[in-house]
Order: C-alpha cells, then sequence, then structure tokens
C-alpha cells in the first residue's frame, strides 16, 4: 500500500513543481513583452510599466487580461498592431523565459 501512496505522493510534487514553474515562466514572459511594449511606446521607465503588465495578469485567469492591457496602451500609443501579432509576440517570449527559468 505504501508503494502506491508513494507514487501519489511523488505525483502530487511534480504537479506542484510543474506549476510553479509554469507561474515563473508567464510572469517572466509578461516581465519581457512589458519591456518590449514600453520600448514601442517610448516609456522612460520601462521597468515599471513592465511590472504593471505583470500585475495585469492578476486580474483573471488565462492571458487575456495580458492582452487587453498590451492592446490599450498600445491603440493609445499610437501602435498599430494586431491581437495575432501580440499573442505570437507571447509566445516568443513564453520560450524565451522557459529557457532563462531553465538556465538559473
Amino acid at each position: 500500500m505504501s508503494g502506491i501512496s508513494d507514487r501519489e505522493k511523488a505525483f502530487e510534487n511534480k504537479f506542484a513543481h510543474d506549476q510553479e514553474l509554469r507561474f515563473k515562466a508567464e510572469a517572466r514572459r509578461n516581465k519581457l513583452i512589458g519591456l518590449w511594449a514600453a520600448g514601442l511606446l517610448g516609456k522612460e521607465d520601462a521597468d515599471a510599466y513592465a511590472k504593471e503588465v505583470v500585475a495585469a495578469d492578476f486580474e483573471e485567469a488565462g492571458d487575456e487580461d495580458v492582452l487587453r492591457k498590451l492592446r490599450a496602451d498600445l491603440t493609445a500609443g499610437g501602435v498599430s498592431i494586431t491581437d495575432e501579432e501580440l499573442r505570437a509576440k507571447m509566445t516568443e517570449y513564453l520560450v524565451v523565459a522557459v529557457e532563462q527559468i531553465q538556465n538559473t
């Protein structure tokens, strides 16, 4: 019986670890895309803007809250970009974020 219990515990630990890595990767992705958007918008304090983008991710589950913030800010800043291009950039930065986390 303890063999099954040990496997269940190992599975739970792996799941928790995977969720933590996912959270870290998405937060880092949001920071990276925030820095990218700050450059497009000509923000003087890119780090502060990137923190706003990271904070926007806590409004609801998923990426839509971050996409909405970026879309609104870029549109207000006169930057023309489609939602598909934004999603592609988010995917690109997620790959970078995962690589950065794996290398630390």
